[in-house]
């Protein structure tokens, strides 16, 4: 098994890269976004997957160990497999493909090239409680909002809204004005909208 390679990249085009280590060159395939980052002539070091057939010996590699962790699930998911499983890597980091799994979100997959909704619906269902990468993943979010609208809305949370509501009040006021008001103009808007008087009573 060769689980990693550390040499010359001679090559790094498309989504493959070629690696000299003493002497022999590895042909490895890598999303198209890591063989961009590679520069020919330079050393590098790739965390890598064999795939044995019966007729090949294919060498699948990736910059960190969340990348290949969740290549090895996609592979072993029903009609998955490694080019696919590659595919999905290309196009969704694991972050977000852990988020989508947590949520059971199989849109993402449905978006990548190749997977189809009854293979995206299986990814979900049979990687539930299997992915754990480096960053901490929150379930379902909202759309992120600048920071001035995350401090304002934990300042609402402190004040007694759920997170739900402040965060949607916040995208609402962002949503109708462009031009990215300070956190004490945001947190008056807020308030006005919401009604003060549920500062003190609590929870609306």
């Amino acid at each position: 098994m060769i689980s990693s390679l550390r040499g010359t990249v001679l090559v790094a085009s498309g989504s493959t890269v070629v690696l000299e280590v003493g002497g022999v060159g590895y042909s490895v395939q890598v999303t198209p976004a890591h063989a961009s980052s590679l520069s020919e002539g330079q050393e590098a070091m790739l965390l890598t997957s064999l795939i044995v057939r019966e007729d090949s010996l294919s060498l699948f590699g990736f910059a960190g160990a969340d990348e290949l962790r969740v290549f090895d699930l996609l592979c072993g998911v029903t009609g998955v497999g490694p080019k696919s499983a590659l595919g999905v890597l290309a196009s969704v980091d694991p972050a977000s493909i852990a988020a989508a799994v947590a949520t059971e979100d199989d849109a993402v997959f449905r978006r990548v090239s190749g997977i189809g909704p009854k293979t995206a619906k299986l990814i979900v269902l049979q990687l539930a409680g299997k992915i754990v990468v480096s960053a901490p993943v929150r379930a379902a979010a909202p759309a992120p909002t600048p920071s001035n609208g995350g401090n304002v809305v934990a300042a609402l949370v402190g004040l007694g809204w759920s997170e739900r509501v402040a965060t949607q009040t916040i995208d609402e006021i962002l949503a109708e004005d462009d031009t990215d008001p300070s956190t004490a103009v945001l947190l008056r808007l807020a308030l006005a909208r919401l009604g003060p008087q549920q500062a003190v009573g609590g929870a609306r």
